[in-house]
């Protein structure tokens, strides 16, 4: 994989962590998916909109773009390998022909300038090393005018599966969540950094709206604790514990669950994030 900068994340990605989410992408698309019509229409994709998705993972968001612009065609771009394979088997198994895949870094990846309308992430963007050269990389592929729209966790608080992990700080050395500026899950979490970044990055118009999704996390609360538990903060935590301490934990996580079932059973967490919106400039002097 040529033009890497971001090599921590694309190890992750590249690993464990891709594979999890790889063989888990209907349970992840279960917890977000509520994003996804809202994503797309922020973004105004249209008949024959051509369209990046960035951090594409295992390209829920990229096949939903491409079907909206039949006449048009869907770019997703990822690190992940594992994620992009499972991208590539679902796009043939749905023939979807106007979508493709690549494996590169954002931050370098060297796109075409100018030649796609939209830009769209759900939850791909907030593990750049250096955001402004991402986005700046990001806004010289969109043609003059064109839309910037992506999905970003806002503030760990808010996002009831990081109420949950707390739960076991009692048990498992559980630190906090959410430091805006590092690159990780929260790293755009602030409204102000979010404007400064894609402001240097050269956007203009930049908006944010809070959306909230219910999504569901599991069958059921111990079902729902075993998921929570397997993924990357997760994993990294069970590591370190021993085999009692680990079957604590799951109880711990599985209890405080059980508030959040539905009438079905299902576990339903809350998830709050910013639906961002930014335009390239129509001309040099930066005006949209």
């Amino acid at each position: 994989m040529p033009d890497i900068v971001n090599t921590e994340q694309a190890q992750a990605w590249n690993g464990s962590e891709g594979a999890h989410w790889a063989r888990n992408q209907d349970r992840w698309n279960a917890v977000n998916e509520g994003f996804d019509e809202p994503l797309l229409d922020a973004a105004g994709i249209t008949e024959d909109h051509r369209t990046l998705d960035l951090g594409c993972g295992s390209g829920q968001t990229t096949r939903l773009a491409a079907l909206r612009a039949p006449g048009g065609r869907a770019l997703g771009l990822d690190l992940s390998a594992p994620m992009l394979a499972e991208a590539r088997a679902r796009a043939e198994r749905e023939n979807i022909g106007n979508v493709s895949f690549t494996q590169g870094d954002a931050q370098v990846h060297p796109l075409e300038a100018g030649s796609f309308d939209a830009a769209i992430s759900r939850y791909g963007v907030m593990f750049f090393t250096d955001p402004v050269a991402a986005f700046g990389n990001v806004g010289r592929a969109l043609r003059p005018g064109g839309r910037l729209a992506f999905v970003c966790p806002a503030e760990a608080a808010l996002n009831d599966w990081v109420t949950a992990m707390a739960s076991l700080r009692d048990v498992l050395p559980v630190g906090d969540f959410g430091q805006p500026g590092a690159p990780g899950m929260f790293s755009l979490a602030s409204p102000d950094r979010v404007r400064v970044v894609l402001t240097a990055a050269g956007f203009t118009g930049v908006t944010l709206n809070q959306a909230q999704v219910y999504g569901v996390w599991g069958r059921d609360a111990g079902d729902a604790a075993d998921f929570l538990l397997g993924t990357g903060p997760g994993r990294h935590l069970m590591e370190q514990a021993d085999m009692t301490t680990r079957a604590h934990a799951l109880r711990t996580l599985t209890d405080h669950l059980r508030a959040h079932e539905a009438a079905d059973g299902t576990v339903r967490l809350r998830s709050t994030s910013w639906l961002v919106t930014a335009s390239r400039p129509t001309d040099p002097s930066g005006r949209p």
